[in-house]
């Protein structure tokens, strides 16, 4: 499986202690070049930089020469993701920014976020669901009380 990750997913299963999911799930992640200096900025917490000035062996950071002006208005890193996910052919693109997952969806390109690799991973129990959005509550991560509830009920059924 060919799998490309934004910024906001490493990032938060990072802050979490939940990165270990990404290869138990997707065996390796590429990046683009932008969301590797976005993880290594200096305003990241330590815990984040450290994903990229120690990379793990299943991330890579992939270059992008494809430049695609019809994402513009995305931020760098998520322009960048969607049209590294494009050119590789990849299979899954890992995304929480609402506008880019909706022009990667609209794109063909397989979806999920941060909450999504949480709820794969409680499938195949590598995690309590639960306390891991609890976790993620903790973060400036930003969902909807919403969602959390319709998340959680549907693994009640």
């Amino acid at each position: 499986m060919i799998v490309v990750s934004d910024t906001g997913p490493l990032c938060y299963l990072g802050l979490i202690g939940h990165l270990d999911l990404l290869p138990a799930l997707y065996g390796s992640v590429i990046i683009p070049p932008t969301v590797a200096t976005e993880l290594s900025s200096s305003r990241s917490p330590s815990s984040v930089r450290a994903i990229i000035l120690n990379p793990p062996a299943w991330l890579t950071v992939q270059a992008i020469s494809v430049s695609d002006a019809s994402l513009n208005h995305l931020g760098m890193g998520e322009q960048e993701a969607i049209a590294l996910a494009e050119s590789i052919g990849a299979d899954l693109l890992l995304c929480d920014d609402q506008e880019a997952r909706a022009i990667a969806k609209a794109r063909g390109l397989g979806m999920t976020g941060t909450l999504g690799v949480l709820v794969d991973a409680a499938d195949q129990n590598l995690v309590d669901l639960s306390d891991a959005i609890d976790r993620l509550r903790s973060t400036n991560f930003r969902v909807s009380a919403a969602i959390i509830k319709r998340i959680l009920d549907d693994r009640k059924e």
